[in-house]
């Protein structure tokens, strides 16, 4: 069986240049430039932002010299359940879910055709990247702030709760999810911050102009680019995912 491939997740302000380390290298770990790269917008659907956020992420990997990169018309469940997506991710090395609404995306991708293919294909070696509301939902569980609830996410990276935008929200943030979800892992990741899992290190690599705070038995732990979060104090992702539909 193939070792399954990566995770990728950022705490948003995506495309913007300052994050391109970590782009780069999941689009590497992917393949490089021949990498087919599918993007998911489903989480600015709601605001009817879907079409400029996907094509916005078309031009960014292309300008990082990736050749094959394509959103999906991908924005709810009906359309993750369509087949002809499904079979677009399937074949994907790099799946990317974009920033907005995360009660939107994960249940539009939760159960769905598309995100069985997505798994499938990352359980075969693709990475799967998300940021802000994309790295948030890969969890067990992720805060939706629309409902001020903790909900059922993905499942890919366990019990990792993600704090997206964290320089803004991660004082608020914390508080309230050490209290609505006690047993999680807290992750704050800053604007155009994010990690990737790195076997080799031992642990998560952190890339961008911010930082990675861990939250770990009532103390902080800051990492900055180049630094390593060891596995040890962040866990890794799915290494298993003949536990995913």
């Amino acid at each position: 069986m193939s070792e399954p491939g990566n995770i990728a997740i950022a705490g948003g302000a995506e495309f913007g240049g300052r994050m391109s380390d970590l782009d780069r290298r999941a689009v590497e770990l992917a393949g490089g430039a021949s990498a087919a790269i599918q993007i998911i917008p489903a989480a600015a659907a709601p605001d009817k932002n879907q079409d400029r956020a996907g094509a916005r992420g078309v031009t960014w990997f292309r300008s990082l010299g990736a050749k094959s990169v394509y959103y999906r018309a991908i924005i709810d469940r009906a359309s993750a359940d369509d087949m002809h997506e499904a079979d677009h991710l399937g074949n994907a090395d790099l799946i990317y879910l974009l920033g907005g609404f995360p009660g939107h995306l994960a249940e539009s991708l939760k159960g769905s055709k598309s995100w069985q293919a997505a798994i499938r294909a990352y359980a075969s070696g693709a990475v799967i990247a998300g940021s802000s509301a994309g790295a948030m939902v890969l969890g067990d569980f992720y805060y939706d702030p629309e409902t001020s609830t903790v909900r059922p996410g993905l499942g890919v990276i366990g019990s990792i709760l993600v704090i997206p935008h964290h320089e803004r929200t991660g004082l608020s943030w914390s508080l309230r999810l050490r209290r609505l979800a006690p047993d999680s892992q807290l992750l704050g990741l800053d604007e155009s911050t994010g990690i990737i899992d790195d076997i080799e290190s031992n642990g998560w690599t952190v890339h961008g102009s911010g930082d990675a705070v861990v939250y770990l038995r009532g103390k902080q732990y800051r990492y900055r680019a180049g630094q390593v979060i060891p596995f040890a104090r962040l866990p890794r992702p799915c290494v298993d995912c003949k536990k995913y539909p």
